[in-house]
């Protein structure tokens, strides 16, 4: 791993060492990545229905999406990669961290799951030549060490007309109250240094770096988290956690 942290510069080996160590809990709906596990399903849905209408595929079948490729870059454990899969794209998934990548191998051998994983980086990934209909970033980039880098390594991984989706965080005074001292201090949602606010990234600079990098934003969609639910909704709210879509 350490050589692929050398050859990558987008990649911050501080940060891989960060979640290699919680690994073991990525499946944990209880445990240091609980959050993601509330948020996924608002996750999936927009996947499922940006992809569907941009394709022209129905989204009210049970796999919609097959003979599509898809990428999922910073799988992390595999919660968005798994359930991709079984909507019928061609999954690979993609970590820095090899105990990322042995925990999404092993959870999807067991869920039969068919998704293919490799310790590798965008870098390296762009640099064999291939591309995707489909490329996910998401909540990767507020962990990365240049993120020129990484969205234009992401957009080399896209194939003309396909969609690259990414996720993160706003750099506002409301996501530095809510998405870090809220979330790691206050209500310990997620641990202590999970997140650096000097790393979160607002609209319009993403947005820019995606024209920058060949792509053409098509959508940006606020998510917000309601305490009366106590769930996560798409909202009209970007000013913390917030979705680009983007195409070639």
């Amino acid at each position: 791993m350490e050589q692929i942290e050398r050859a990558a510069p987008s990649v911050d080996p501080a940060e891989v060492a960060k979640f290699s160590a919680m690994a073991e809990e990525w499946w944990d709906p209880a445990g240091k990545f609980a959050p993601l596990h509330k948020y996924n399903p608002v996750r999936l849905a927009f996947i499922r229905e940006a992809a569907a209408n941009h394709f022209g595929r129905d989204a009210r079948l049970v796999r919609p999406f097959e003979r599509l490729t898809l990428l999922d870059v910073g799988c992390g454990g595999g919660l968005l990669s798994e359930p991709l899969s079984r909507m019928g794209f061609t999954t690979t998934g993609i970590d820095p961290s090899a105990k990322n990548i042995a925990i999404a191998s092993a959870h999807a051998a067991s869920a039969g799951a068919p998704v293919s994983y490799r310790t590798a980086t965008t870098e390296a990934l762009a640099a064999e030549g291939g591309t995707y209909d489909v490329v996910l970033d998401m909540e990767v980039i507020e962990h990365v060490a240049d993120i020129r880098v990484h969205v234009r390594s992401c957009a080399r991984l896209l194939k003309p007309g396909g969609l690259l989706f990414v996720a993160t965080l706003n750099k506002t005074l409301k996501s530095f109250a809510l998405a870090k001292i809220g979330a790691e201090y206050v209500l310990r949602w997620l641990p202590p240094g999970t997140y650096d606010w000097n790393r979160f990234v607002d609209p319009k600079t993403l947005c820019r770096l995606l024209e920058e990098s060949g792509l053409n934003p098509l959508r940006t969609q606020g998510v917000a988290f309601d305490p009366l639910a106590w769930d996560w909704r798409l909202s009209s709210d970007l000013d913390v956690n917030y979705m680009v879509v983007a195409s070639r």
